[in-house]
């Protein structure tokens, strides 16, 4: 699988009229799913509807057409909501076109970088805490509209938006909050009344059709925004070195973010079919998506794991079901976007309490502060608030500092130097306790020697009778140079006391490490034993040549 090879050319290898008509019913009905959830998250980010259904078309084709993915479905998500309504309020549009350029070339460097399989090094309770902190930024960003409130200020940040509502609560419009309550109570009951027709599509019709027919005092997205049904042109933004520098943590944070939704999307959609996608060709196929939504007015995009879910139960069965999403999708756009001005906004923000709720994993969050160590649960609970109460580009930042921070001490506190008299050697069939001679002491080292537990390696300040120093690292899988100084400074310490250091065991990584610092040359390559068995001879031998010299 570290071809870069699109999945679409090989599902079209076996291609049929049957597999055809599969994915282009599943593409039809995905589209369907797509489009309230598409508007509605374009409004979440602060820009216009129809940049959602631009991200879908654009991102969600090419991402489709170049994955390696067979059914992964791409287009706007909740996780980068609260990101771009940031960037869009801070540096406006261009801003936000530039950092989503950014983000995909990093993206395709990631690929080309066969940098797919890095993603499991991002800790799962970073994923969690960030996860279920976009939520609830979703639901607190969602209250304004769906309460009918009339803020006094234009609050950016979660907190401030949190402030607005409890101060202009008393400004609560009864009719919205109805128009809200009935739409939410459709995307909750209507699943368990047909599964073929989309909640959210009976939810936006109902309550619009509400709102037209009954004239109720609510504002719909034709109030608040031009629908346009234009469709997507060519654009390239401005771009200066100062942009640039604005937006480039944010870029960093839409690639990663991206990454990890969108291998996260493919996993979940390898368990449903039984399949395997490729990971480097998933992170290219982003990057250029992510890049072409960008020139074409859009906004960031992943794989979406609800809509791949969709895809797949719906019966797609290759990279053609989200191709035929998107054609659909602009199908939409021509002829049926200005109906998108009737759809009232406690209505999209009932969608998006949903989406918050299901993209929650409030299950999850809570077994992990149950059931996971102290320190786990504290890199959790800094994410979710860093989430919260700052932005993602914190939380991920601090919150990998301190995970880094947390494994790094767990490392150095199962790494242990210890003496001993008789050690049990496996290399011994019998499993017969070995005879250490009265002039040699053993210090038996384990665990990884890195800078974290390079004071653990002792120092020969005591006298002693004992001419020879055996040091067994069969347990040391790692060594870094901060510990390779530990133990220069413990052989010359030795050595100025006429003790004859030697090692035995050492692994490759750890060789290489000595070898490549030029202490193996420096300490002679008979010091370095490959078991404990010969290190003993070594010591044995190395008294006879010391009483020789002596003798002569």
């Amino acid at each position: 699988m570290n071809e870069l090879k699109p999945q679409l050319l090989l599902s079209l290898r076996e291609y049929s009229k049957e597999k055809f008509m599969k994915d282009l019913i599943s593409g039809v009905i995905v589209a369907i799913i797509a489009l309230p959830l598409s508007i509605a998250l374009a409004l979440a980010s602060g820009v216009s509807p129809e940049q959602g259904l631009y991200t879908a078309i654009v991102a969600g084709f090419l991402i489709s057409a170049l994955g390696g993915s067979k059914v992964q479905i791409a287009g706007p998500t909740a996780a980068f909501a609260t990101i771009v309504a940031g960037i869009v309020a801070k540096n406006g549009m261009e801003g936000l076109a530039v950092a989503t350029i950014l983000a995909g070339i990093l993206l395709v460097l990631m690929g080309l970088l066969r940098m797919g399989s890095m993603i499991k090094f991002i800790p799962y309770t970073i994923t969690t805490g960030f996860t279920a902190g976009i939520a609830v930024t979703i639901l607190i960003g969602q209250i304004k509209d769906f309460l009918g409130l009339t803020f006094e200020k234009s609050p950016i940040e979660t907190i401030e938006k949190l402030e607005q509502v409890i101060a202009c609560i008393h400004t609560t419009n009864l009719m919205a909050l109805v128009v809200g309550v009935l739409a939410l109570a459709i995307l909750i009951v209507w699943p368990k009344v047909s599964a073929k027709i989309p909640a959210s599509l009976v939810a936006v019709i109902v309550t619009a059709g509400a709102v037209k027919l009954l004239d109720l005092p609510v504002n719909t997205i034709g109030d608040l925004y031009t629908i346009s049904s234009a469709l997507p042109a060519f654009h390239l933004p401005a771009v200066s070195y100062e942009t640039v520098a604005a937006v480039l943590p944010d870029a960093f944070t839409i690639a990663i973010l991206a990454a990890i939704e969108s291998l996260l999307s493919a996993v979940v959609a390898d368990e449903m079919i039984g399949a395997r996608h490729n990971s480097n060709m998933e992170l290219v196929a982003q990057g250029v998506g992510n890049a072409a939504s960008a020139l074409f007015g859009g906004i960031p995009a992943t794989g979406a794991i609800a809509r791949t879910a969709a895809n797949i139960k719906n019966g797609g069965l290759s990279p053609v079901a989200g191709m035929v999403h998107s054609v659909v999708l602009v199908l939409v756009l021509v002829l049926l976007m200005p109906y998108a001005a009737l759809i009232p906004m406690p209505c999209i923000a009932a969608i998006l309490f949903q989406v918050a709720y299901n993209m929650s994993g409030w299950r999850t969050f809570a077994s992990v502060i149950k059931r996971s160590p102290k320190s786990d649960t504290a890199v959790l609970l800094l994410t979710f608030f860093l989430t919260v109460v700052f932005d993602l580009v914190v939380a991920i930042a601090v919150g990998l500092s301190l995970a880094c921070l947390l494994f790094m001490k767990r490392m150095a506190d199962v790494a242990v130097v210890e003496e001993w008299d008789y050690v049990e050697d496996t290399q011994d069939d019998q499993g017969r306790l070995k005879p250490v001679p009265a002039h040699v002491m053993v210090y038996e080292i384990t665990g990884p020697m890195f800078f974290g537990a390079a004071d653990k390696i002792p120092h020969m300040d005591q006298e002693t009778d004992k001419n020879v120093l055996i040091l067994r690292m069969r347990a040391v899988p790692a060594l870094d140079i901060t510990a390779l100084n530990g133990l220069k400074r413990l052989w010359e310490e030795c050595r100025r006391k006429g003790i004859r250091v030697v090692f035995s065991h050492v692994n490759e990584q750890p060789m290489s490490v000595i070898k490549k610092s030029g202490f193996y040359d420096e300490v002679g390559e008979s010091y370095f034993q490959p078991n404990i068995d010969a290190a003993l001879e070594r010591a044995v031998a190395l008294r006879d040549e010391l009483a020789e010299n002596q003798q002569a």
